[in-house]
C-alpha cells in the first residue's frame, strides 16, 4: 500500500482523533471534576460515598487530557505554541488544580478525622479552580483568543457556565452511581445546575456565529440552515426530558438512574459537535487551518502508528475498569 496516498488527509485524521480526545475527557473527567465541585455542598456523611463513586475511574480519567494535549503538541506545533502562549496564565492554573485535587485525593485517605476537612477544601478548591480555567479557555477559544475586556468578560461568563455544567453531570453520575438520601440530594443539585448549563450553552451558541462572519455563513447559509437545524431542535428537547425525567427520580426500582447520565453526555457531544462544525478547518480560529500547522505527512505517519497502538489500549483499560467497578458506589475502604 502507498502510504502517500493518505498524505492530503492526515492533517483531518489528526484533527479528528484530538477532537476525540477532548471529548472524552470533558464527559469521563467532567463528572469525577463535577462530583469535587460538589463537594461544597454536600454533608460531612455523604463526601466518603461520593469519593468511593470516582475512586476508580478519576486518575485515568485524565489520560484523554494528556493525549489531546499531546495530539496537539506533535500535530500541530505552531498552533500549539500559538495557543499555549495565550492561554498560558489558565492552562498554568488548571494545572495547579489538577495537581491540589489529587494530593487532597490522596492524602484526605490518610488524614486523621480532625485533619480530613482541610483537605475536602483542597480538594473542591482544585475542581472548582479546573474546571473554571477550562471554562475562560473555552470563552477565550469561541472569540478568537483575543485579550480584549468583553473577551475576558465573556470568558468568566463561560468559566461559572462550566462549572454548573461540570456539576451536572458529576450529579448525573451520583444518581447512577449511588441510592438513599445521596440520590435524591443529587437529582436537586441536576435540576439547578442544568439550568445554568443551558445557559451556558445558548451563550455560546449565540456569540460564536456573532463572533465570525465566516462561521455566521456556515450556519445560517441555505441549504445549510436547514440541514443544521435538528442540532439545536435536539439540544433543546433533551433538556426538556431531562427536567422532566429529574421530576420522576429517583425511582423505586432504579431502571432510570442513568438515563441522566446518557442525557447530559449527549448533549455535550451534540454541543462540541456544533463548535467542531463551526470552527474546521481552523485550529487558531480565523487564523490558522488545520493544513497550515500541521506537521510533515512523514512525521505524522510515524505518529500515528504510535497513536494507533496507544489509543485502543487506553480505550481497553478504560472499558475494562468501568466494567470491574461498576454498579453501586460501596462504603470506603482503604484496607
Amino acid at each position: 500500500m502507498d502510504v502517500t496516498l493518505i498524505y492530503p488527509y492526515l492533517p483531518t485524521i489528526f484533527a479528528g482523533l484530538m477532537g476525540l480526545s477532548i471529548l472524552i475527557y470533558v464527559v469521563l473527567d467532567g463528572f469525577d471534576l463535577g462530583v469535587g465541585i460538589l463537594f461544597a455542598a454536600a454533608p460531612e456523611k455523604d463526601r466518603d460515598r461520593m469519593i468511593a463513586s470516582i475512586g476508580p475511574f478519576w486518575d485515568a480519567n485524565e489520560t484523554w487530557l494528556v493525549l489531546a494535549v499531546g495530539l496537539l503538541l506533535v500535530a500541530f506545533p505552531i498552533a500549539h505554541g500559538v495557543i499555549l502562549s495565550a492561554l498560558y496564565l489558565p492552562v498554568s492554573i488548571m494545572l495547579i488544580g489538577l495537581i491540589a485535587r489529587g494530593v487532597a485525593f490522596e492524602f484526605r485517605a490518610k488524614a486523621n478525622v480532625d485533619e480530613k476537612w482541610l483537605w475536602n477544601r483542597i480538594f473542591f478548591a482544585g475542581s472548582f479552580v479546573t474546571a473554571l480555567a477550562q471554562g475562560y479557555m473555552l470563552g477565550a477559544y469561541v472569540l478568537g483568543l483575543e485579550q480584549t475586556l468583553l473577551a475576558i468578560g465573556f470568558g468568566i461568563l463561560v468559566a461559572f457556565c462550566l462549572v454548573a455544567t461540570y456539576a451536572a453531570i458529576g450529579a448525573a453520575w451520583l444518581i447512577y452511581k449511588t441510592e438513599g438520601d445521596l440520590q435524591k440530594l443529587a437529582v436537586k443539585w441536576m435540576r439547578f445546575s442544568l439550568v445554568l448549563t443551558a445557559v451556558g450553552m445558548a451563550m455560546i451558541s449565540i456569540v460564536t456565529p456573532l463572533a465570525s462572519e465566516r462561521i455566521f455563513a456556515k450556519w445560517f447559509s441555505l441549504p445549510e440552515l436547514i440541514g443544521l437545524a435538528p442540532l439545536p431542535l435536539i439540544t433543546g428537547g433533551l433538556f426538556i426530558f431531562l427536567f422532566w425525567q429529574l421530576a420522576h427520580l429517583p425511582d423505586r426500582n432504579d431502571r432510570f438512574s442513568l438515563v441522566p447520565f446518557a442525557g447530559i453526555t449527549m448533549i455535550m457531544i451534540l454541543g462540541f459537535f456544533g463548535l467542531a462544525y463551526s470552527f474546521y478547518p481552523y485550529v487558531v480560529p480565523e487564523r490558522m487551518t488545520i493544513y497550515d500547522s500541521a506537521s510533515a505527512p512523514e512525521s505524522l505517519i510515524i505518529i500515528l502508528a504510535g497513536t494507533l497502538f496507544v489509543l485502543p489500549v487506553i480505550i481497553g483499560y478504560s472499558i475494562f475498569s468501568y466494567r470491574v467497578f461498576g454498579g453501586k458506589a460501596a462504603d470506603l475502604r482503604y484496607d
